[in-house]
């Protein structure tokens, strides 16, 4: 029987050159948008010994893109070599050393050419673009304004809304899960709330909850009759009950926000609870422990910690939808950025507020990132 034969790598001499011609194309790219970049400052006479270092930097840096092409091209003639010489060994490693140095020159040439299109992109048109979008004097002049509204109604609404959601969803998702008969009428009013928010688009929650409840009259029957509970109405005037039932519009927000996303963390509850194994609710009942008592001390506490992951994605969409609250009326970071937008006619203002939820939902990522690494590593460690 004759013995099999040694896997020998595919040569990678064919990738070290199409890896130098990549290199070229990001050195061209890069002399391109230099020159277009140039040209724009020169337009607007702002030109400047400062930019021409910038650029010779940035032609430099792109250029550095030839270093790994040309040592995984070495790299691809050694193992060549080796071959020749029947040395598989040798084969292997210099072909898996080429083909390491040679991602390099894609990645970081990937990232180059998305910068220099970016900048491309910015001066493009003697830098029209980058005046509608990005006016460093209109974006200084008007952060503060945009800032402001952006903490008091956004923010707020936001936290607001988000602490609610936490106990809101984890109440409906306890509901849809309810065991035996009894739970059944529990369990279809539940999974009906999560089929119909999930359903309706945030907008529409937010336009039917914002003016549909105040127009319908209920706030006026519901609020001083409850408010009379505990204080006597019997001499207050009509326009006093009025303005008693008056509800400011931000909690109609909250409220139609916490309905929308109470939906869809329920459902992200219900998906961790589910994933906890049987025997930990058998061992549990075991015990004596009830139903609540089960999820409460023994499913839940697990449960959360595997859906943390889930949850920001949806409170990154609840912070992004606050934007919407506009539609009310309320004055919000992005309504108050178009007002400035449609006065200027520039879009920086608009430029900024998206900025603002850039910078905020960044940190919660990174966040949450920590904390999964965190578990992870205790789990492994088998705490």
């Amino acid at each position: 029987m004759t013995s099999p034969q040694p896997h020998v790598p595919k040569p990678a001499d064919g990738l070290a050159i199409v890896a130098l011609l990549f290199a070229a194309l990001c050195v061209f790219v890069a002399i391109a948008t230099t020159s277009l970049v140039r040209a724009s400052i020169a337009g607007l006479g702002a030109t400047s010994s400062i930019h021409e270092i910038i650029f010779a930097a940035v032609i430099a840096a792109t250029a550095a893109l030839f270093w790994p092409a040309i040592r995984g091209l070495m790299f691809a003639r050694k193992a060549a070599a080796a071959l020749k010489a029947n040395d598989i060994v040798t084969v292997r490693i210099d072909t898996a050393a080429a083909r390491d140095t040679l991602a390099l020159t894609f990645g970081w040439g990937v990232f180059a050419l998305l910068v220099l299109g970016f900048a491309a992109f910015i001066f493009m048109n003697n830098s029209a673009v980058g005046r509608t979008f990005f006016l460093l004097p209109l974006i200084a002049d008007k952060w503060p304004q945009v800032f402001a509204k952006f903490v008091l109604v956004n923010i707020f609404v936001f936290v607001v809304a988000e602490i609610i959601v936490l106990v809101w969803g984890l109440f409906m998702a306890l509901a849809r899960m309810m065991p035996g008969p009894a739970g059944r009428p529990i369990r279809a009013l539940a999974t009906l709330y999560c089929d119909v928010f999930r359903g309706l688009p945030a907008i529409v929650t937010l336009y039917l909850i914002g003016f549909g409840i105040p127009t319908s009259g209920l706030p006026e029957i519901v609020i001083p009759a409850v408010y009379g509970l505990f204080h006597d109405t019997s001499t207050m005037s009509v326009q006093e009950l009025r303005d008693l039932s008056r509800i400011p519009v931000v909690w109609w927000c909250i409220l139609a926000l916490t309905l929308t996303y109470g939906a869809y963390v329920a459902e992200v509850y219900r998906a961790g609870i589910e994933s906890i194994h049987w025997s930990q609710v058998s061992a549990a009942r075991s015990l004596g422990l009830s139903y609540l008592q089960t999820m409460r001390y023994v499913v839940v506490p697990q449960a959360v910690r595997r859906v943390v992951a889930p949850l920001l994605n949806d409170f990154i969409g609840l912070q992004k939808d606050t934007a919407l609250v506009q539609i009310l009326g309320l004055v919000d970071a992005f309504n108050a950025s178009r007002g400035i937008a449609a006065n200027a006619f520039n879009l920086s203002a608009v430029t900024i507020v998206a900025i603002l939820f850039v910078l905020i939902t960044i940190p919660q990522a990174r966040l949450v990132d920590h904390l999964v690494e965190r578990d992870n590593q205790r789990m492994k460690a088998g705490g």
